[in-house]
């Protein structure tokens, strides 16, 4: 199981993870709404402003305050160096 930092010793299995986006945009903003009322957001922000938005094959939105780019990268770099482990 590879996990990832989502920033300030906050992880996730990389595993689960659907997709990375921004939270700028109304679609975006809905979801994350919908998930705070149905109990399925995990505030990973330590206070901070929100900048990535992870979506969980569970239903669960994870909220960061990473850039959705560097969790990317993590994300990358966790899947590449598991592959070189495999072979």
């Amino acid at each position: 199981m590879q996990l990832i930092n989502i920033g300030f010793g906050n992880i996730v299995s990389a595993n689960r993870v659907i997709t990375i986006v921004s939270p700028e945009s109304a679609p975006i903003k809905r979801l994350v709404q919908e998930a705070k009322d149905n109990k399925m957001a995990v505030d990973a922000t330590c206070g901070r402003r929100t900048r990535a938005v992870l979506i969980m094959d569970s239903g669960h939105v994870i909220l960061s305050a990473v850039q959705p780019e560097t969790v990317a990268s993590r994300l990358d770099k966790d899947i590449n160096k598991e592959e070189n482990i495999e072979e």
